[in-house]
C-alpha cells in the first residue's frame, strides 16, 4: 500500500527513503489514536489541482515528473493537501459497509497514496541531491507531522481490524501466493508497528516517533552541514604525490567554491579516499582524515552525540511498549536472521579473521616504512597510504595505473552490457530535454525489452557531487513495476558522487568507485526486472535486498567486460592479460582492512541496539571502549563512525540491520560459485535465467529463503563467504 509505513515500497517507505542512507526503505511505527478526518475534499482536490508537485504525471514513458515546475515553495501545501487526500481515501476504506476482503480493503490500500507518492518524489530529490538551509527547515517541521500523519494510518483501530478479517478469514485460503504474501505482510506491518496498543500506551507510541522523525532529521542535517563546512585547502607545494587527475578535480571543487588556484579536498569518501591513499604530505592525511571521521563529533550545536542517545533511549521504550526485550530483538524478527544472536553469529568469526589479517597488514606496512626510513609508527591516517605501497611492491599494482582503464562512460557501457546479456534490457540515452530533471548533470536513457521492443522504463542517472547532495552512491525509484491497475513501468535512479572533472576531461574511477557503481547499478536492475502485480511486495527484507547488487559487482572483471569496457583513456587498448592477473592475485589484498572497518560498524550496531541505554552512557566513550573490549585494532577505524553512521541514526532502514551487507555477502558468494561452476560461468543462460525469475523479478512477492533455494537448489553455504574473502574456514562452519 502507497499510504503506508511497513517493510515495502509503499508510500510511507519513500519517505523513509528521503531521509535515510543508500536509499533505505525504513520502517516505522506510528502511534496515536485515529481521528475523525474534518477535510473539506472539495477544498483539498482544489489545491491538489493547483500545485504542480500534486499534479499526475504526463508526457512521455507512463508520464514522469516534471522538474522544471518542482518549486521549494510548493512542498509545504502539497505535503498538507496529499495527506488530507489520503486520509480520506482510508476513510472509504474503513467506512466501506461491505464485509471486509482482500479486494475492498487490501487492494485498495494498495491504490491510496498516489498523490501523496508523487510529492515524496520531490522531497526526496531536494532531501539527497540538493539540498539546501531552505528545505532543511521544510523538512524540520514536516517531519515530526508527517510521522503523526502515518500514526493516524497505522494506528486506526478500525482499518486493523478490516485487515484482521482477511488475515484471519476463509479466503486467504484462494488467494494467489503472493496475494497471501501481500496480506501477511500488511498485517505484519499493523501488528508489528503498534496497531495492537490502546490508551496511554498508544498515545506515547506515537509520541516517540514523532520525537524520532526530527531527530533523525537533525542528525542527518548536522552531519551534512560537516561535510560542507569541514574543507582542506591546498596549495600548489602541498600536491606531492597526488595523481594528475585527482589534482584538476581538486582544483574545480576549489573554483566552484571560490577558491580559485587552491585545492579542495572535500570532507566526503570520494575525496577522503584518494588523498589518504596518495597524499605524501603525513600531517595533511592526518588533518583529511579527523576531519572526514569527526563529522557530527566536533562539539557545538551540530554535535550528535547527545542526538545518538535520545534516539537509542526512544527506539527501546518503544519496543517495550510492543513487549520486546530490546530494539535489535524487534528489527530482526522478519528478517533472514531471524534474531540478533543469530547475526552476531555470523560476525564474530568473521571479525576474529579479519582481526588477525589486519595485525599482518600492519606487519607489512611497518616493515616498508622502516625499510624506507620514515621513522613513523602506523596510524589511521597511514593505512591506505601504506598499503598502497605494499600492494605496489607486492603485486606491482599502482591504483593510479588500474584508474587509467576505469572510465566513467566506458564503465556505464559495460554495465548495459551486462544487462543486455543477463537481463535482456537495451539502453537508449533520451535526448536533452525529452523528460525534465533535477539538475544539469542528470542525463537519462529509455529501457527496452530486447526481445519485444515494449519499454521498461527510465534510468536516471546523477554522478557528481555537488554542494547540497550528500555523500555516498545509492539507488532509488519514483515509480515501481506493477500490473494490479494496468501494467505500470519503472523510473530508477542511480546516484553517486565522482568528482566532477575540469572541463574535457574523462572521469576516472578507482577500482573500489568501479564496484560500487555496478553494486547500485544492481538495485536499479532490481526495480527494472520486477513482474510484481502489487506496489507493497516491491519492497524487500532489509538482509537480502543488498544481495543482489553485491552478485552484479562480480559482473566487472568478466571477460568481455574486461575486453571491451575496461580501455586505456589515451590508447583505447583493453587493459592487458597480466594486470588483470594482478588485479586478480591482489583480490584479497586489504581484505583485512575491508573487513574490518565494514565489521567494527556493524558490531557496534547490533551492540547498541541489544544494550539498556542507561548502560550507553556517552556515545564516545562507549564507543572507543566496546571496540577496545572487541580487540579493534588501533590502525583502523570504524567505517562509520557513531556520530555520522547514517545508516542507524538518520532514520531506521539500516538501524540493528547493518550486519544485512555481510548476511547478503555469503549470499552472493555462494552464489556467485554456482556461476563459477555453471558451464557458461556468469554468463552462462540458465543460469542468468534462474537469476532473474527467483532473485530479481519477484522482489518480495516470495519469501527471501525460499526465493534462494528455488535458485540454489539448497541454502546458502556460509563458508562460501570465508573462502571468497581468503580467510581459513573457522571449525563449525561446514561448507558443502
Amino acid at each position: 500500500m502507497r499510504t503506508f509505513m511497513m517493510t515495502t515500497v509503499s508510500l510511507a517507505a519513500i519517505f523513509a527513503a528521503a531521509c535515510t542512507p543508500d536509499g533505505a526503505v525504513e520502517e516505522a511505527g506510528a502511534p496515536a489514536a485515529v481521528e475523525e478526518t474534518t477535510a473539506d475534499t472539495a477544498a483539498t482536490e482544489a489545491a491538489i489541482a493547483d500545485n504542480p508537485l500534486l499534479e499526475e504525471w504526463t508526457g512521455p514513458y507512463g508520464g514522469v515528473p516534471d522538474f522544471d515546475s518542482a518549486r521549494l515553495e510548493d512542498l509545504r501545501p502539497a505535503l498538507e493537501a496529499a495527506m488530507e487526500r489520503n486520509l480520506a481515501e482510508i476513510e472509504a476504506i474503513v467506512n466501506n459497509p461491505e464485509p471486509a476482503s482482500f479486494e475492498n480493503t487490501i487492494v485498495e490500500m494498495e491504490r491510496a497514496g498516489d498523490a501523496l507518492g508523487r510529492v515524496f518524489t520531490y522531497w526526496g530529490i531536494w532531501s539527497s541531491n540538493q539540498s539546501s538551509p531552505e528545505f532543511r527547515e521544510i523538512q524540520a517541521e514536516m517531519a515530526p507531522r508527517l510521522s503523526a500523519f502515518f500514526s493516524r494510518i497505522t494506528q486506526n483501530q478500525d482499518l486493523f481490524a478490516r485487515v484482521r478479517a482477511v488475515y484471519e478469514g476463509e479466503e486467504m485460503d484462494s488467494l494467489r501466493a503472493d496475494q497471501q504474501r501481500l496480506v501477511q505482510l500488511t498485517y505484519d506491518g499493523f501488528a508489528r508497528n503498534g496497531a495492537t496498543l490502546e490508551g496511554e500506551a498508544a498515545e506515547r507510541y506515537a509520541a516517540i516517533n514523532q520525537r524520532l522523525a526530527e531527530l533523525h532529521t537533525q542528525f542527518s542535517n548536522n552531519v551534512l552541514h560537516d561535510e560542507e563546512n569541514y574543507v582542506t585547502y591546498l596549495t600548489e607545494d602541498q600536491l606531492s604525490g597526488l595523481p594528475q587527475g585527482f589534482v584538476d578535480a581538486a582544483a574545480s571543487a576549489a573554483a566552484q567554491r571560490d577558491h580559485e588556484g587552491a585545492y579542495a579536498i572535500t570532507n566526503t569518501r570520494s575525496s577522503m579516499d584518494p588523498f589518504l591513499t596518495f597524499s605524501d604530505e603525513r600531517d595533511l592525511r592526518e588533518q583529511v582524515w579527523r576531519n572526514y571521521y569527526n563529522r557530527g563529533d566536533n562539539g557545538g550545536e551540530y554535535d550528535n552525540n547527545a542526538i545518538i542517545m535520545e534516539i537509542l533511549t526512544l527506539r527501546d521504550e518503544r519496543v517495550e511498549l510492543l513487549g520486546y526485550d530490546n530494539y535489535a530483538q524487534w528489527r530482526l524478527e522478519d528478517r533472514m536472521a531471524a534474531n540478533p544472536e543469530n547475526a552476531m553469529g555470523l560476525m564474530v568469526p568473521v571479525w576474529d579473521a579479519a582481526v588477525a589479517r589486519i595485525e599482518e597488514e600492519v606487519a607489512d606496512m611497518q616493515a616498508l616504512a622502516d625499510a624506507r626510513g620514515d621513522g613513523i609508527t602506523i596510524q589511521p591516517w597511514d593505512y591506505r597510504y601504506y598499503a598502497e605501497k605494499v600492494r605496489q611492491a607486492r603485486y606491482e599494482l599502482d591504483s593510479d595505473e588500474v584508474k587509467q582503464y576505469l572510465q566513467l562512460d566506458n564503465l556505464r557501457q559495460a554495465m548495459f552490457y551486462v544487462a543486455g546479456e543477463l537481463f535482456g534490457f537495451d539502453f537508449r540515452e533520451l535526448p536533452e530535454g525529452e523528460v525534465s530533471v533535477w539538475h544539469p548533470a542528470v542525463r537519462v536513457w529509455e529501457v527496452t525489452d530486447r526481445e519485444s521492443g515494449e519499454n521498461v522504463g527510465l534510468w536516471y542517472l546523477d554522478p557528481y557531487a555537488r554542494q547540497g547532495k550528500r555523500s555516498g552512491a545509492w539507488a532509488n525509484s519514483f515509480r515501481s513495476h506493477t500490473t494490479f491497475d494496468g501494467e505500470e513501468n519503472v523510473l530508477a535512479t542511480n546516484n553517486s558522487n565522482f568528482i566532477e572533472p575540469a572541463p574535457g576531461q574523462p572521469v576516472l574511477v578507482s577500482w573500489d568507485d568501479a564496484e560500487t557503481f555496478f553494486h547500485e547499478f544492481g538495485h536499479a536492475l532490481h526495480y527494472l526486472s520486477s513482474n510484481v502485480a502489487y506496489p507493497t511486495l516491491n519492497g524487500g527484507v532489509r538482509d537480502y535486498t543488498e544481495f543482489q547488487s553485491q552478485l552484479l559487482e562480480r559482473w566487472l572483471l568478466t571477460d568481455p567486460v574486461v575486453e571491451n569496457y575496461l580501455v586505456h583513456v589515451e590508447t583505447g587498448e583493453p587493459m592487458p592479460a597480466e594486470l588483470i592477473e594482478r588485479i586478480r592475485a591482489a583480490a584479497n589484498f586489504n581484505q583485512g582492512f575491508a573487513t574490518g572497518e565494514y565489521l567494527a560498524s556493524a558490531l557496534m550496531d547490533m551492540i547498541y541496539h541489544t544494550t539498556p541505554p542507561e548502560e550507553i552512557g556517552d556515545p564516545d566513550t562507549f564507543e572507543r571502549e566496546t571496540l577496545d573490549e572487541l580487540g579493534m585494532p588501533d590502525e583502523i577505524v570504524m567505517r562509520h563512525r557513531s556520530p555520522h553512521f547514517g545508516h542507524i541514526f538518520s532514520g531506521e532502514g539500516y538501524s540493528a540491520g547493518y550486519y544485512g551487507y555481510m548476511w547478503a555477502d555469503v549470499l552472493t558468494s555462494d552464489a556467485a560459485e554456482a556461476f563459477e561452476q555453471a558451464p557458461g560461468g556468469y554468463y552462462d543462460p540458465e543460469m542468468a535465467g534462474r537469476l532473474v525469475e527467483y532473485l530479481f523479478a519477484p522482489r518480495n512477492a516470495i519469501d527471501p529463503a525460499e526465493a534462494y533455494r528455488l535458485f540454489r537448489g539448497r541454502d546458502a553455504d556460509p563458508a562460501a563467504l570465508m573462502r571468497d574473502r581468503g580467510f581459513p574456514v573457522p571449525d563449525g562452519m561446514d561448507g558443502e
